[in-house]
């Protein structure tokens, strides 16, 4: 456990750091962006307002991985951690057109921020077909953003050649994540085991084994370290999607930034709704085949599938999963000597990414 007082996520100012990081490298790509046309402002605006929430979690797990290794406290490896922003932002952007998503951070999806604009001045075609053709352009131009924001981080060549590897292995899992994420939608969900494949790649690897390993090649990690990393980060990435799970299902919308139940209203076949299908009785599962995925799905109707997936001890399995999943990245956190204050650190992130409550 940590010792330290406060969130993890803000020793050494870390937000306040990878927030100024990102405003300066925005401020150049804006400018980038008006030398093209003016025209393009509605999408630097989005991608500010999009990237002025979030908890920083990445660009943590990545400079503690760097720091773990032995890395120096350097503003080019604050720069190379923030990166990563650019692609959550990328894969935010790009799930929730394939989800059919309203909001994002309590902020209309980038899609519906661009029909909207079709709309308000009247333009010609489909409003909804142009919102998602920006959408896509949108976090397409993100993901090359991140690429080029860690390329241009300052940090030395050989590091950023180690890391370059590590950074694409990243970007490949997810998208092959997300695709299986696709997949499990259009099957109809399956086994728990084909949704955990899905949290694995969707999420864990990406969001803390990969930072983990990023920051880790970028400082010239052994071997060892880098096991260890995976160790403890696997696990943890697990247990963090599936607290995202169940509060996409039973979160409070001032938290998660969506409304209550959206998870349900989109269909998603998590490893929660796995976990009851597998245990529900003939009612329940007819419950679960017409409700799940109706878009219309009222606060009843929600409050029938919460029910459900109560009942059939879906969510006392997937809190048990996460609690389990959680001991053993302490333990691998445990197993292994870390620069300090990292160890410290990444024990408190457990409890960040895990209880959501930062």
């Amino acid at each position: 456990m940590s010792s330290f007082a406060g969130s993890p996520l803000d020793v050494e100012d870390l937000r306040g750091r990878v927030g100024k990081s990102l405003q300066d490298f925005l401020s150049t790509q804006v400018g980038a962006l008006d030398a093209v046309s003016t025209d393009l402002t509605p999408m630097s605006e989005a991608v500010a307002g999009l990237l002025a929430g979030g908890k920083r979690l990445r660009p943590a797990f990545c400079y503690w991985g760097w720091r773990g290794a032995g890395g120096d406290d350097l503003e080019e490896a604050i720069t190379a951690a923030t990166s990563l922003e650019f692609l959550q932002a990328c894969a935010l952007i790009h799930d929730d057109v394939m989800d059919g998503s309203d909001t994002r951070r309590g902020q209309p999806a980038a899609h519906r921020r661009f029909a909207a604009l079709h709309r308000g001045n009247s333009w010609l075609g489909s409003s909804e077909t142009f919102g998602v053709g920006a959408a896509i352009l949108l976090g397409d131009l993100c993901l090359a953003w991140s690429n080029q924001m860690l390329l241009t981080s300052g940090l030395p060549a050989g590091s950023l050649t180690r890391g370059k590897a590590t950074y694409d292995a990243m970007v490949v899992e997810l998208m092959a994540g997300q695709y299986l994420d696709l997949l499990e939608q259009a099957r109809g969900g399956g086994s728990v085991d084909r949704a955990l494949r899905v949290v694995r790649y969707k999420s864990a690897k990406y969001t803390i084994e990969r930072p983990l390993h990023l920051g880790g090649e970028l400082a010239g990690a052994s071997g060892e370290l880098l096991q260890a990393y995976s160790d403890y980060g696997l696990p943890l990435g697990e247990a963090f999607q599936l607290r995202d799970d169940v509060l996409g299902v039973f979160g409070d919308p001032a938290v998660t930034g969506k409304p209550a139940g959206d998870d349900l209203r989109e269909g998603k076949r998590t490893a929660l709704v796995a976990v009851a299908v597998e245990n529900a009785s003939p009612a329940q599962a007819h419950l679960l085949r017409t409700s799940l995925g109706d878009p219309a799905l009222g606060s009843d109707g929600v409050a029938a599938l919460r029910e459900v997936l109560v009942d059939t001890g879906a969510l006392a399995r997937v809190e048990s999963m996460i609690g389990d999943k959680t001991e053993q990245a302490y333990a691998a956190l445990a197993s292994v000597e870390l620069a300090e204050p990292a160890a410290d650190v990444l024990a408190g992130l457990v409890q960040a990414a895990t209880a959501r409550s930062v």
